[in-house]
């Protein structure tokens, strides 16, 4: 019985991991769409995840003082798995 209850407990702990947010491969532009820069992805669990620490995240992605810019959110699971199936792609943008 305490061989279980451990396993439970560990299970628990795990699945409570999986769900931070990670950033991802992102998904190009829609053709002909010229792409105004890099592109960064982070797959989240919408109910657990803000939209400001996802532009946090983001933000720690875009390099040479750029900025992340949302442009895209699915939840198509083919870049992200079923405990974090949001997948927000941001465009590094140059900052003004």
């Amino acid at each position: 019985m305490r061989l279980l209850s451990a396993l439970c407990l560990t299970i628990l702990a795990a699945g409570c991991s999986s769900l931070t947010p990670f950033t991802t491969g992102p998904r190009g532009a829609e053709r002909g769409v010229k792409d105004p820069g890099p592109r960064v992805a982070i797959c989240y669990n919408a109910l657990k995840t803000s939209a400001e620490k996802l532009l946090e995240l983001a933000q720690a992605q875009c390099f040479n003082n750029s900025v992340p810019e949302r442009v895209d959110t699915d939840y198509f699971l083919d870049a992200c798995p079923v405990l974090t199936p949001g997948c927000a792609t941001f465009v590094c943008k140059p900052a003004k």
